[in-house]
């Protein structure tokens, strides 16, 4: 199992009414991209939010969060979220909102395509 389907399809039924949401399976899951952008991820039955840098400690606090530490570097802003926090649809919302919040203001992971060289 990459990633749990039942997970995956939450997030859809979250996302369904927004435009410009791309599905790409990287990282050994699914990541879900805005705009662009990534926004959440699903790592084997865990849920990734990409979350404001600036809330991250406030957010690790919470039952069932932690932070990404995907290389055995953490990486702060990008958040775990293992299924007892995110049980309740409240919570479950509680997340997702954060990360689409953060999706505004934050910065797209393309790469701008390189200019060929004469």
């Amino acid at each position: 199992m990459a990633y749990d389907e039942i997970l995956a399809n939450r997030v859809r039924e979250k996302f369904v009414e927004l435009t410009n949401i791309t599905e790409k399976e990287m990282m050994g899951g699914l990541t879900f991209m805005y705009n662009d952008k990534m926004c959440v991820g699903i790592i084997k039955d865990e849920l990734m939010c990409r979350i404001d840098p600036t809330l991250h400690d406030m957010a690790i606090e919470k039952q069932g969060c932690r932070t990404m530490d995907f290389t055995k570097r953490p990486m702060k802003g990008y958040v775990m979220i293992e299924e007892i926090g995110m049980k309740s649809e409240k919570d479950f919302d509680y997340w997702i909102n954060l990360a689409l919040d953060y999706n505004k203001k934050a910065k797209s992971s393309k790469r701008p395509k390189k200019k060929p060289s004469h």
